[in-house]
């Protein structure tokens, strides 16, 4: 794949724009926190799981949707293919996590847990956008929320492990989403030049990443 050049300069700094104007909300993660002090109880990362449970089957579904709606774009059908099988893994990735947090227990989202609509805003917005959304609009919220979700799943990945006393292997579905897909943010970066080029709105694209971000917080605040 060809590197991003002068082309694609829209649609950096739109990127750098959205990602400066949000950090500053995003720093601050109250559920990661209190795993980083130990003082998350087990089982509100037993509800994280069946949250999560939940929420990565809807994004798959959402991003092969993103697929079928863009895909007279070779390139954007690649990248929604692409991040609908990583959330396979990802599943795959979260049953061992469920597992070795609650061997006994029940599987996620057997009777007795709810899901929260707090927690559930996320991928529903996530839909919303596949279906009515424009390319930039999904394509800018994408990028600027994969960044800030990566990195709370990082400092994740290794907070849990000594303080539940889990393993490395244990806690891969965080490390999985921890770093950016291959080539990622060149594919999305492209889609979203490809918007602002056919006239889509730049103020519109930088509302839905807003958007997006403040619904990606619910979720946390939902488990601190």
């Amino acid at each position: 794949m060809e590197p991003l050049d002068e082309r694609h300069g829209a649609a950096q700094e739109l990127i750098a724009r959205a990602r400066r104007e949000l950090a500053g909300a995003a720093a601050h993660n109250a559920f990661v926190e209190l795993v980083e002090a130990g003082a998350a109880p087990r089982e509100r990362l037993v509800r994280l799981v069946a949250e999560e449970s939940l929420i990565v089957r809807s994004d798959r579904r959402s991003f092969a949707l993103a697929a079928s709606r863009f895909g007279g774009d070779d390139a954007a059908a690649e990248l929604f293919l692409g991040l609908a099988q990583g959330e396979t893994r990802a599943l795959e990735l979260l049953a061992r996590l469920g597992s070795a947090l609650d061997p006994a227990g029940p599987p996620a989202g057997a009777a007795g847990w709810r899901p929260s609509p707090a927690a559930q805003g996320y991928p529903h917005y996530l839909g919303w956008l596949v279906g009515s959304g424009t390319r930039s609009e999904l394509a800018l919220a994408l990028l600027v929320n994969f960044g800030f979700w990566g990195g709370y799943c990082a400092r994740l990945a290794e907070a849990v492990p000594p303080r539940y006393d889990l393993t490395a292997g244990d806690v891969e579905f965080f490390a999985f989403f921890s770093t950016l897909p291959p080539g990622f943010e060149t594919q999305a970066t492209r889609l979203l030049q490809a918007g602002l080029d056919a006239g889509e709105d730049p103020s519109a694209a930088v509302e839905a990443a807003r958007l997006m971000q403040a619904y990606e917080a619910a979720f946390w605040q939902s488990l601190a």
